[in-house]
């Protein structure tokens, strides 16, 4: 992993996820610093109820779901941009960014990595955990609950 890229992502979990990739060219571990570098954002943004659900092996969309809430449509928005440039930034590419007008509901794609940032309205009544929970996965929570 280049120096410059280690320097440019978060301190934190993030740079401990990085620190022991020894090499991007590996897409697993490419996924987990992905992966790490969402989570830490979104705790970083203060995101609510940060909800990982594990795709890999499950569905050919992405390796992991990332679903969390923000207090108003501005939190939502600024969560979702915030999160675009950082994954530009930490080397990732280019994350395509839908819903961010209205901001109730904004899709992140990232590739291995899919998150969905709600109002907590309407991701109540969308319920996408329930939805794509898999009888006997693990739906992790982290962050502020």
């Amino acid at each position: 992993m280049t120096e410059a890229l280690v320097a440019s992502l978060p301190l934190g979990a993030v740079q401990a996820a990085a620190t022991t990739a020894t090499s991007l060219d590996k897409p697993e571990m490419a996924t987990n610093a992905l992966h790490q570098l969402v989570l830490a954002q979104l705790d970083d943004d203060q995101a609510q109820e940060i909800v990982t659900i594990p795709l890999e092996g499950k569905s050919s969309i992405a390796d992991h779901m990332v679903i969390a809430s923000g207090r108003s449509t501005r939190q939502v928005a600024s969560m979702a941009q915030k999160l675009a440039e950082e994954i530009k930034k930490a080397g990732f590419g280019h994350a395509r960014v839908e819903g961010l007008p209205a901001a109730d509901w904004v899709l992140i794609d990232a590739g291995d990595v899919v998150v969905h940032l709600f109002r907590p309205e309407v991701r109540t009544f969308y319920n996408l955990e329930r939805m794509w929970s898999f009888e006997g996965s693990e739906v992790s929570m982290q962050g502020r609950n």
